[in-house]
């Protein structure tokens, strides 16, 4: 039997991306988000949800552009410091050591030092109650070799994403391979 649980924000795994965009003064900031997802292929767009009143709200709103880092577990500390401290304050990528590249595509920075990036342009907002959803056209992904598999594409095992637990507040890493996508189901 089930048990309600009312209206929460549950869904396993949520992703960790960090956030890279400049403000009004070109100044880099980053900002850790969950709330976020690829959300169309053709064109290709991620999809963030952000609260107004955040520093990186603004600095998507005046620039009309993004950065989607996807961090390793061994940056997990990096990444809980930029949701937790405000652009406003703090210097985040001297903070942490991390160097802040300009993006050639769009207006808005990634770290040299993280494994995968995404440059989004701004596509479409849409306000969602106490967030805003940007949508970013994803104008190009930028990996590591290191991550990458023989195609040439990132390597899960490679990359070591994390993901968060909302309801724990905690991370995890990723585990084992089930089974292959696309492929197993034809079993049924």
């Amino acid at each position: 039997m089930k048990k309600s649980l009312g209206p929460k924000t549950i869904i396993y795994p949520m992703p960790v991306l960090v956030i890279g965009t400049y403000d009004i003064n070109n100044k880099p900031n980053l900002m850790t988000v969950a709330w976020g997802c690829i959300c169309c292929s053709d064109p290709p767009c991620v999809a963030i949800s952000i609260l107004k009143g955040r520093q990186t709200y603004e600095n998507i709103m005046n620039k009309k552009a993004f950065t989607v880092n996807i961090l390793s577990e061994d940056m997990v500390k990096e990444a809980d410091y930029y949701g937790i401290v405000s652009g406003r304050n703090e210097d985040k990528f001297s903070r942490t050591n991390i160097t802040p590249v300009k993006s050639e595509l769009v207006s808005a920075p990634y770290g040299k030092e993280f494994p995968l990036v995404l440059e989004c342009k701004l596509y479409k907002i849409t306000e969602l109650g106490a967030h805003t959803q940007f949508v970013g056209e994803i104008l190009d992904a930028k990996a590591e070799e290191s991550i990458l598999d023989k195609s040439g594409n990132p390597d899960i095992e490679k990359l070591r994403p994390f993901f968060l637990d909302t309801t724990g507040s905690n991370y995890f890493s990723i585990g084992k391979i089930l089974a292959k996508a696309f492929s197993v189901g034809k079993e049924v």
